[in-house]
């Protein structure tokens, strides 16, 4: 009896966690480049206490053993990496990537290298790229505060156009970097992802080939949180919440009945 007072209880803290990620995608709905996660869970050991296959009478076997499980837990929290959609900005720096790869970009002291796929560049003091926090947008380069435009196209190629010239004046390229897995990467908060050994080494590569996606200039990437289907995953957390707590309330009851005895 008290064994079921404690498996309901892993049941409530599962769906508990359940409602925390679904709580996180909900927030981020409209947070650029966000992948939105869903938890993992598990079932958690069995109490084995008839071996399936063990000897019976008459020389025979056991074709089902008995084995009691003990609950669930949370194991990970999986992020889905489809993309999001485009929403025009009108701005020239802002920049989208339709397909696979990161934005990479490197913080302001210079120490760590990060991945994102917030394309919501801005131009700095210096006429260089950078996110809103401040990391920027590698490989860097600056542009001319003479500059009437600025351009990038589909294969990362960014140049910009001299005041009274005719011709275009090319920066550099722009890379993506791509990850055998990159559901591994580690989020770090501020739309930024960080290298593991779980995502692999970041392959840098040209927007377009090598299967990294193409660059579309004055997008930028909205969040993949379809709402709907958060509020549908709420409600079956919710109820199944509701049911480890009946499956509670029941135990309660039954010890009870056997104290009243």
């Amino acid at each position: 009896m008290i064994r079921s007072l404690w498996i309901a209880k892993t049941g409530m803290d599962v769906q508990q966690t359940n409602i925390d990620v679904i709580s996180h995608n909900l927030a981020n709905i409209n947070t650029n480049g966000y992948k939105h996660s869903r938890p993992v869970f598990e079932d958690l050991i069995y109490q084995t206490i008839r071996q399936a296959g063990s000897p019976a009478a008459q020389q025979g076997q056991v074709p089902t053993g008995l084995q009691l499980g003990v609950g669930a837990r949370t194991v990970a929290t999986t992020r889905i990496d489809t993309e999001g959609g485009f929403q025009n900005t009108n701005n020239s720096y802002d920049m989208a990537i339709s397909g696979q790869g990161y934005f990479r970009v490197l913080s302001p002291d210079g120490q760590t290298t990060g991945y994102t796929r917030d394309g919501s560049f801005r131009r700095d003091s210096q006429g260089r790229l950078t996110m809103s926090n401040g990391w920027l947008l590698q490989p860097q380069f600056q542009i001319p505060q003479d500059a009437t435009s600025f351009s990038v196209a589909a294969d990362g190629t960014a140049s910009y156009m001299p005041a009274g010239a005719v011709n275009a004046v090319q920066l550099g390229r722009i890379t993506v970097a791509t990850f055998v897995n990159p559901a591994g990467l580690n989020a770090k908060g501020e739309n930024l992802y960080l290298e593991t050994e779980a995502s692999g080494a970041p392959q840098e590569t040209d927007p377009g080939s090598n299967g990294a996606g193409t660059i579309y200039q004055g997008y930028v990437e909205a969040s993949n949180v379809n709402a709907t289907e958060e509020l549908v995953n709420m409600i079956q957390a919710q109820r199944a919440y509701e049911l480890n707590s009946r499956a509670i309330q029941t135990s309660d009851q039954m010890l009870q009945k056997l104290t009243q005895l």
